[in-house]
């Protein structure tokens, strides 16, 4: 099965598990949802994750979900740039999610970092996603 945006896919599996209050959630490894992930874990959204690697040269991350009285931590997650639509954005135009409550994840010339981050090093690039 060939998936045509690899992070929208790791993204819908997060919210589809969250909705059904899964613990875990696997998806396929790739370097780009790696960065992705350590922001998450970096931000508090998500416990943590592991690399799981199988026999034929293929692997999966196991994401360990988050809850908070039984809530989801994740309250929305949603895919900005697309493949078909990337979105770019320079440091002084970078949105804010929820008035500072979320996070926006880069793609930046400095690697994959989170809005405040990219702020800081005073850096912009391509918005991946939003989460909140």
């Amino acid at each position: 099965m060939s998936i045509n945006d690899p992070l929208g896919d790791m993204l819908a599996r997060i919210r589809n598990a969250q909705m059904r209050h899964k613990a875990k959630v696997t998806t396929p490894a790739s370097t780009l949802r790696e960065h992705v992930l350590d922001v998450l874990v970096e931000e508090g959204f998500i416990r943590g994750y592991a690399r799981v690697d199988y026999n034929g040269g293929w692997s999966e991350f196991d994401i360990e979900l988050k809850y908070f009285d039984g809530e989801p931590v994740i309250k929305d997650i949603k895919r900005i740039s697309t493949p078909g639509r990337r979105v770019y954005s320079s440091v002084r135009d970078l949105p804010t999610v929820a008035n500072g409550l979320g996070v926006s994840i880069l793609s930046t010339p400095k690697g994959v970092m989170s809005d405040s981050r990219a702020r800081t090093e005073n850096v912009g690039g391509e918005i991946l996603c939003s989460v909140f």
